[in-house]
């Protein structure tokens, strides 16, 4: 499809700008502020060359600035004043090469991966003017809103946990927290199926189930879940904490080990 051609040349420049920023600050966590924006930049430049043609491309415009407006101005006040975050701190130590592998495995490979997950809002902006709304879209924008509050909340509740002198060094086991290790993370996977769900009655929209797909796998296996636990195994409580909640899924049975 050749609107991912040109929404790929846009990743690319905002990534690379990003990377610059990112080499003048010796900060390469501004990345995941970054994240947020650069969904808005796909949206905007999107809706600018195909044009908002009906309620479905306006209300999805507005779930993606909604996410992502929330989401960057949230990473920044979490934060600012601490450094580089610790996963990229420990890759600037680790790694050889650490620009090229910065540009390439930090920078270009999230581009890559926001290109995958922002696929659905692309086709809903390119491929949806003749789309009414139905039934299918006000299952996403319902399945978008509950994600969209679980991660809302699930953030409010750990920045007033954390702020808390008496928590330092605690695990956070009340509120959602109590039936998720990471409701914030199931929150973000869950508000992009929801997305997805708008896409679907879209010619061909079912195909950008990768967004949804990609975005949820990440977050599950690779770069949120496991990156996070390994920080957190060392505190007191973890093993108690790990048998008795579920992972991602709130109130799923936790697996015996």
């Amino acid at each position: 499809m050749e609107y991912l051609l040109a929404s790929a040349i846009i990743v690319f420049c905002y990534m690379s700008a990003i990377f610059i920023l990112a080499i003048l600050l010796k900060d390469n966590s501004i990345v995941d502020i970054a994240w947020g924006g650069g969904f808005i930049l796909l949206a905007t430049a999107a809706a600018i060359d195909a044009g908002i043609q009906n309620l479905k491309q306006l209300l999805t415009i507005a779930a993606v600035f909604l996410w992502g407006i929330r989401l960057s101005v949230y990473i920044f006040l979490r934060n600012r004043g601490n450094g580089e975050d610790f996963r990229y701190a420990a890759w600037r130590k680790a790694w050889k090469w650490f620009y090229v592998r910065s540009f390439l495995q930090v920078f270009m490979l999230q581009g890559f991966i926001m290109l995958v997950v922002a696929w659905p809002v692309l086709h809903i902006l390119y491929r949806g003017a003749a789309i009414k709304a139905g039934v299918m879209d006000a299952a996403g924008l319902l399945i978008f809103a509950c994600g969209f509050y679980l991660e809302l909340k699930a953030d409010r509740q750990m920045k007033l946990f954390a702020a808390d002198p008496v928590n330092k060094g605690k695990l956070i086991t009340t509120g959602l927290w109590k039936y998720s290790r990471h409701p914030n993370y199931f929150g973000e996977a869950l508000l992009w199926w929801g997305i997805w769900l708008l896409a679907v009655p879209v010619t061909d929209g079912l195909f950008t189930i990768a967004g949804p797909v990609l975005i949820t796998l990440l977050l599950r296996y690779v770069s949120g879940v496991p990156m996070l636990e390994k920080k957190l195994e060392a505190r007191d409580g973890w093993a108690e904490y790990k048998a008795k909640t579920p992972v991602f899924i709130p109130f799923l049975p936790t697996r015996k080990t």
